[in-house]
């Protein structure tokens, strides 16, 4: 049930209708209730996956709770923790990576080739994930293990975030899920408001890019010169898309009196990588910080790492190399964890490869800086970062959006060789033909203009939405945004319909 069909909008109706007229003690087991009949209407096979990941790190995490409650049973919790990881994520990695597995085999012994067809449940990396970070927080002993094994299905499988995310924190989001909310107006029209925004970025500014974007990928050897072309209209799309569907997601939860985690922070805006990763994909990035980069960074192999380092290369390049380290380590994951191809282990290391180095050049940059006599606070300084980094992270685009790592390379090669920008006139647009591209052009643009302006403003710290209900009377605000629910309709992509980029993960 995609989140742009009528389908799923009549379903969400029916699920708030029901949640604010039911009584206060049974409204979490509506929101349970309407998780699963989401999660089922997908595929009823889709349900047992989610099912074992609930089962088990239920189980292992009251099986922790328990060993905690005794006394020198460190090792024993060390071994539940252990054993309940390797079968929820190890679920994860044979659905989603047995495939390649299989594939690189074939390769290398074709004489025993064989093949195996795996069902692939949609959301499994946001749910496996989300289960997993619960499961390390009850062992840390940052939260304590919830007792109750319906209420702990519901903050696995809330259906709004459940194919896409955001990645929840159990202490930030469980109480949310049971606490029996009551209609509150403000939040109600900030969810509709948020849930109309999101959709205007995915229709309008999100399909009418990937027309373009696919097209171009879809026929590289018509269309390779317009790769560099392709990369800004693939940029353009795919965090249209997964913002947008964050902001439909939030504003849904909102709906409920629900807050869920943010998503994005403008990371078009970012001044390097680094801090593109800490704008993008958000609670991703926090998942991988958490349970990643902060436990292999004190772990005792990293520590004597540390301190190998040290003697090697002195004290202060000695303490950045095994940060470098860990962050080539986190993002080959983050790479893998979009898929299983050899594009995605390079899309990983070339991620963390460019935060390694800058980390181990930090200091030569702080040098060349002050010999240069820039201080980092001058705008025009602060506009080449941005346009640096916008540039290093379109270029990447090759590897997370081609087929295979050959055709990647390929596009890049077509890219420098063949330029040819009269080509792009030559996809039609949509349903509309090639007389419209002009006009999908400069919907896309002006849609960009619109989002990045709202970014500007929110990085500057203004709240668009609060401005617009404090400066307007509310029938003009109605109005504002009915004409955006308009404007979805008129200028909305006319190509086929498509669903969300990341409900596929």
């Amino acid at each position: 049930m995609s989140l742009v069909s009528n389908t799923f909008l009549l379903f969400t109706l029916a699920a708030l209708i029901l949640y604010y007229l039911v009584p206060a003690r049974v409204k979490w087991i509506v929101l349970l209730a309407f998780s699963f009949l989401y999660y089922l209407s997908g595929n009823a096979g889709y349900f047992l996956f989610i099912l074992y990941s609930i089962c088990v790190t239920w189980l292992f995490g009251l099986w922790i709770s328990h060993l905690q409650e005794q006394e020198g049973t460190e090792k024993a919790q060390k071994r539940a923790v252990a054993a309940g990881l390797i079968l929820n994520i190890g679920m994860l990695g044979v659905v989603k990576y047995s495939g390649f597995a299989i594939d690189l085999w074939n390769r290398f012994f074709p004489k025993y080739s064989f093949g195996l067809e795996i069902l692939f449940p949609l959301g499994i990396s946001f749910y496996t994930f989300q289960s997993s970070g619960y499961l390390l927080d009850v062992y840390w002993k940052k939260t304590g293990a919830q007792k109750n094994p319906f209420q702990y299905a519901l903050f696995v499988s809330f259906f709004p975030q459940l194919m896409q995310g955001p990645i929840g924190n159990f202490e930030r989001l469980m109480p949310q899920l049971i606490t029996p909310h009551t209609f509150d107006w403000q939040k109600f029209s900030r969810g509709l408001e948020r849930i109309l925004w999101g959709y205007a970025k995915k229709i309008i500014i999100a399909d009418w890019a990937g027309v373009f974007a696919d097209a171009i990928w879809g026929d590289l050897d018509r269309f390779g010169g317009l790769g560099l072309i392709a990369l800004l209209f693939y940029g353009i799309q795919l965090y249209a898309d997964f913002s947008g569907a964050m902001d439909v997601v939030i504003g849904i939860a909102s709906l409920f009196g629900i807050t869920l985690d943010e998503n994005f922070r403008r990371p078009y805006l970012a001044v390097s990588m680094a801090d593109f990763w800490k704008r993008w994909h958000i609670t991703l990035g926090e998942w991988m910080m958490n349970y990643v980069f902060y436990p292999l960074s004190l772990s005792d192999v990293m520590m004597r790492f540390s301190g190998w380092c040290r003697k090697k290369f002195g004290r202060k390049q000695g303490r950045v190399v095994p940060i470098a380290v860990a962050d080539l380590i986190v993002f080959l994951l983050v790479g893998i964890w979009h898929g299983a191809s050899w594009k995605y282990v390079v899309y990983g290391l070339l991620n963390g490869g460019i935060i390694a180095f800058s980390e181990l050049m930090g200091g030569r940059y702080r040098s060349m800086k002050k010999a240069l006599h820039i201080s980092g606070t001058e705008t025009w300084y602060y506009l080449f970062t941005v346009f640096r980094t916008f540039i290093i992270v379109n270029l990447r685009w090759f590897f997370d959006r081609s087929d295979s790592l050959t055709q990647a390379f390929y596009m890049i090669r077509q890219s420098f060789t063949h330029f040819d920008l009269s080509l792009l006139f030559q996809i039609p647009a949509g349903s509309l033909g090639y007389a419209y591209v002009p006009w999908a052009l400069l919907t896309i643009a002006v849609g960009c203009v619109v989002m990045v302006t709202v970014g500007i403003l929110q990085e500057k710290g203004v709240d668009v939405r609060a401005a617009i209900s404090a400066r307007l009377p509310v029938p003009a605000v109605f109005g504002l945004y009915f004409v955006l629910f308009l404007m979805i309709g008129l200028f909305g992509c006319t190509a086929a319909p498509r669903g969300f980029i990341y409900a596929q993960f």
